[in-house]
């Protein structure tokens, strides 16, 4: 367990809090104070009025991390195909017009006009991210600088729709697009003071079809693989520049996802900060997850509670808002750089086993079909090579070889009455 990633994460995210702690100190606040304030705004509250007031925090959580889980997986899907799409702001932007143009221009009876916003934005993002993929595998173009790129066209255009009147709220001046009408919106899945939608059903669906396509499809073999490993998989018939552009694709999509729950469920419509911190923040997240489904949804709500936690630390024990950005980059520090928490900690080095390897290795005998016996056995045969009068005290007594008898040769019986020698 201590060689495992998953214990270098966490060590991350205690790590974090500890250096928050001391600056906590530092800027004369009180570590309890603020580590309380934070727990009452982002998992329950104990001191508040009603029952409904207490456990309202915990779904604002919910809330907050719903696009950094869409996001997150988005981002994680480009690490395990050694893609880096830092493009996540551009994806999201183009997947929220396109729910937003749905949702408000187009008349559909309920739940299919949600759908259809829905469709749209996953296919807007996918596009928009398609193009790096496509520059990449075509020309070899950095998908960092293409996606960066794209990030700034995105937010141009976004700029440029919202100054026009055919996007424009009806009778304002203002940079903001209609409200998506009812039938489009996110539904609430809790009556007011909460605020959690259809949104976060939206990112647990989006976990299961991340861990499908990428353990269950012949797309996501190809995809471990080109980033496991491009040349080998080249040399195995798979198609580097193919899998470059679907991977983006995908990648794009859930970004676009995201998109389409800031147009129709947490803010309802899109102005210039549609996409926010969210592109950015879903890095984080795909890091401190390493790229796996459990973990990103796990670093996802981590990181959502710290949004909800942030201001209740600032208004209750005067703790500056910018603390949670201060753990949020401790962490990415750490997470980006395991070899310095190894030697922190004096923890052993990896062993290239996933952690439930290390556990069943551990806990059941050697030799049990789950405990991964033969790569043991194969690994100890590697270091351990016995020298020649060692491995003849070990070998059954030999049979005996043909001599010549007679111009012939005549093997020597090995058993008797027809059984075999032990």
């Amino acid at each position: 367990m201590l060689a495992s990633g998953w214990f270098v994460s966490l060590l991350a995210v205690v790590v974090a809090f500890l250096v928050g702690a001391i600056l906590i100190v530092i800027s004369g606040a009180s570590v309890g104070e603020a580590y309380v304030a934070m727990f009452r705004g982002a998992i329950f509250d104990p001191t508040a009025a009603t029952w409904q007031r207490q456990i309202k925090p915990i779904t604002d959580t919910l809330y907050n991390a719903t696009p950094l889980i869409i996001g997150g997986l988005g981002v994680a899907f480009g690490f395990r195909a050694g893609l880096f799409n830092i493009g996540g702001a551009g994806q999201i932007i183009a997947g929220a017009l396109a729910a937003v143009w749905v949702g408000t221009k187009l008349s559909l009876p309920m739940g299919l006009h949600t759908l259809v916003a829905v469709i749209a934005a996953v296919a807007a993002g996918c596009i928009w991210s398609a193009i790096a993929g496509i520059l990449k595998a075509r020309t070899g173009a950095n998908e960092v600088i293409v996606t960066i790129m794209l990030n700034s066209i995105a937010s141009l255009g976004l700029a440029y729709c919202l100054g026009q009147k055919y996007w424009q709220l009806a009778g304002s001046g203002q940079p903001r697009t209609a409200n998506v009408a009812d039938s489009a919106a996110f539904a609430k899945l809790l009556s007011a003071p909460f605020k959690v939608n259809v949104g976060f059903i939206v990112a647990l669906a989006a976990v299961v079809v991340y861990w499908w396509l990428l353990e269950r499809s012949t797309l996501g073999f190809e995809v471990r693989a080109v980033g496991a490993n491009p040349d080998a998989a080249r040399t195995a018939g798979v198609s580097a520049g193919k899998i470059t552009v679907a991977t983006m694709a995908i990648s794009g999509a859930f970004l676009g996802l995201a998109g389409a729950n800031q147009a129709l469920g947490d803010i309802g419509y899109v102005t210039l900060d549609v996409a926010g911190s969210i592109g950015f923040d879903a890095i984080t997240v795909a890091l401190l997850g390493r790229n796996t489904p459990v973990g990103t949804l796990l670093a996802g709500l981590l990181f959502g509670a710290f949004r909800a936690g942030g201001y209740p630390m600032q208004s209750q024990a005067g703790v500056p808002i910018d603390m949670v950005l201060i753990l949020q980059s401790v962490i990415v520090l750490l997470i980006a750089a395991p070899a310095l928490v190894r030697w922190l900690f004096h923890l052993p080095h990896p062993t290239g086993h996933s952690l439930r390897e290390e556990l069943a290795a551990g806990l059941l005998p050697i030799g049990h079909p789950n405990t991964g016996a033969d790569s043991q056995l194969a690994d100890a045969a590697k270091h351990a090579v016995p020298s020649a009068s060692v491995a003849a005290a070990h070998v059954p007594e030999a049979i005996p070889a043909p001599r010549p008898e007679g111009g012939r040769h005549v093997q020597e019986p090995t058993a008797q009455n027809g059984e075999n020698n032990e």
